[in-house]
């Protein structure tokens, strides 16, 4: 089912997530299934369970979308259940990353280049894999998500400032994406 994403300023996107119950796998499946609808209805890369008022360890991501640009990432989709970082590489790279929650803004974010991640796939089984690149960068940012950290909080010091008074529009809800969303 296709949810609202939730928007800056709201309390879930703050919030460390607590881990899905492996064992309650009707409503993992049901989350899961919630988080494809929206992202596709959104048109995004990644969707974090909290982006859809969900504090859980839950998150997507899609490739497909900026295949265009990283045409390794075509067919490249993954389902990350209670997701730990294991190592990350000590060379990082920066990107600029936008956000369905925080709409129409983008900032340069230094992240490592490569991860390597436990996690349980849709079927419940454990999977240990490394990631590098683009793909690394949105499995980082929506993980991110999970300990109620965003991307704007990366921002050079300069860049926030810039930013400051369009985060603030959108606590005020003088934004309006293409997608369903909410404030709180």
């Amino acid at each position: 089912m296709i949810k609202p994403i939730y928007l800056y300023g709201a309390e879930v996107l703050r919030q460390k997530a607590s881990e899905a119950n492996l064992n309650d796998r009707e409503a993992i499946a049901a989350l899961v299934q919630d988080l494809k609808d929206t992202l596709v209805r959104a048109d995004g890369c990644g969707l974090a369970a909290p982006q859809i008022g969900v504090s859980q360890r839950v998150v997507i991501v899609d490739g497909d979308v900026v295949a265009d640009t990283y045409p390794y990432l075509k067919d490249f989709r993954r389902t990350l259940i209670n997701p730990e970082i294991l190592e990350e590489s000590p060379e990082q790279v920066t990107y600029s990353e936008g956000c369905l929650s925080i709409p129409g803004i983008y900032c340069d974010v230094l992240r490592p280049k490569k991860i390597k991640v436990r996690y349980y796939n849709e079927a419940l089984e454990e999977v240990t894999e490394e990631f590098d690149n683009f793909a690394a960068r949105m499995i980082q940012h929506e993980l991110s998500h999970l300990d109620g950290d965003l991307f704007t909080d990366h921002a050079a010091p300069i860049r926030k400032k810039m930013i400051s008074s369009k985060l603030l529009n959108i606590t005020k809800g003088k934004v309006h994406p293409h997608y369903n969303s909410k404030l709180k």
